[in-house]
């Protein structure tokens, strides 16, 4: 592949690498810089990339390792603040909107890393369980099964939180929303034309 032919294809990828940065970021401006990143990273290695094959899948890969490079990094230099974190997002006061779609978008964030990150490339992201696996690094049924865990955790984080046992509200549900709506939409842009 030229390089005309292979940066043209690099940036139709730019807004599912922004969407996948944001998931596993949780933080746009960060997510941007990682991504941004990641297509630097790709566009270097670029001779290493074999015609034909899954580019979407190659350069997730090189996202996904930059992403828990840094975070290893990171937590030597210094732990993560959540609550610093979520003191940051602006919510909109919306007292109409439904709060299942809070409690959706808070269950995500309750999920281990892995059923996280899996959940969304292919629940939201609309990505098959053999993209995802190529690009987590893991075999197909590694990905089933952390869908299938990752589906029960929200199923019974929902129940929970609905009952009133848990329950974290700092983000609007209009807020919430938006973010996983967006998150469809920016991962799902870029279907295989025969899916």
């Amino acid at each position: 592949m030229d390089d005309h032919a292979f940066k043209s294809e690099l940036a139709e990828l730019i807004p599912h690498l922004r969407a996948f940065a944001r998931s596993l970021c949780g933080n746009a401006t960060a997510a941007d810089d990682l991504a941004q990143e990641a297509m630097l990273k790709a566009w270097k290695a670029r001779a290493s990339y074999q015609a034909g094959t899954n580019l979407k899948a190659w350069t997730f890969t090189i996202l996904r390792n930059l992403f828990y490079s840094e975070k290893r990094r990171s937590w030597r230099r210094q732990q993560l603040d959540p609550e610093v974190a979520e003191a940051t997002l602006v919510s909109n006061d919306d007292p109409s909107a439904a709060i299942e779609l809070l409690s959706l978008r808070n269950a995500l964030d309750e999920l281990p890393e892995d059923q996280r990150e899996a959940l969304i490339l292919v629940g939201a992201g609309g990505l098959s369980y053999e993209e995802t696996a190529e690009i987590c690094g893991c075999a197909i049924g590694t990905i089933k099964s952390r869908v299938s865990r990752a589906r029960k955790a929200v199923t019974e984080i929902l129940e929970a939180k609905m009952s009133g046992l848990a329950g974290d509200h700092s983000l609007s549900a209009a807020d919430a929303f938006e973010d996983i709506m967006r998150q469809a939409d920016e991962l799902s842009r870029d279907l295989p034309a025969d899916a």
